[in-house]
């Protein structure tokens, strides 16, 4: 069981480019590791670091200004090969939300089932928000799963979003699929014991 995601409410870190791939969110030489622990060290580790490993301060994860544990992305986010890794590394970081205004399917998957929100709202709330952001960097959105929707708390704007019906329950829960099996394991053993009679 994971932390149950109700209604967040954070601060953000802006990363307003596109085409974020899975390469530049996690680098391949760091995919040898077969559990999640330690990804989000790495999370943009070519952006975040230099070869002699010292911090890049022009990279925004490495400006004190700005934290929280939303993630505000440019357009299509997590493209590229599918590594679930890069989802590990988000959520290892302590983002628990992503807002784009589009993301690589196989990467929102991915995000979902390690209990990373990804949030797809429209070109102008998203560039609303980086505007927010820059202004002021305690600019803070609520994300609302229950209602599926995000509030720009600085403009008081806000959108729905769409997300699965099982994911969300999931999120809402703190549940894996694996969780998911187990909670319904009385109803599996029953229709299995009639199916099979």
């Amino acid at each position: 069981m994971k932390e149950k995601f109700n209604i967040l409410t954070s601060t953000c870190v802006p990363l307003p480019l596109e085409n974020v791939d899975t390469d530049q969110i996690i680098p391949a030489r760091f995919l040898k590791a077969t559990t999640k622990e330690g990804f989000g060290d790495n999370l943009f580790r070519d952006w975040r670091y230099d070869k002699q490993g010292n911090k890049i301060d022009s990279l925004v994860l490495n400006n004190p200004l700005y934290s929280g544990k939303v993630l505000v992305a440019g357009k299509n986010f997590g493209s590229g090969s599918s590594r679930e890794h890069a989802a590990w590394a988000i959520a290892g970081y302590g983002f628990r939300v992503v807002v784009s205004s589009f993301f690589a399917d196989i990467f929102r998957n991915n995000a979902l089932n390690n209990f990373v929100l990804p949030v797809i709202v429209s070109e102008e709330f998203l560039s609303e928000l980086f505007v927010s952001i820059n202004k002021d960097p305690k600019t803070e959105v609520e994300v609302n799963l229950p209602a599926q929707t995000i509030t720009n708390k600085a403009t008081g704007k806000s959108e729905s979003f769409e997300i699965n019906a099982y994911k969300k329950h999931c999120l809402e829960n703190g549940l894996d699929d694996i969780d998911f099996l187990l909670t319904n394991k009385d109803k599996i053993e029953a229709w299995e014991e009639k199916a099979f009679k």
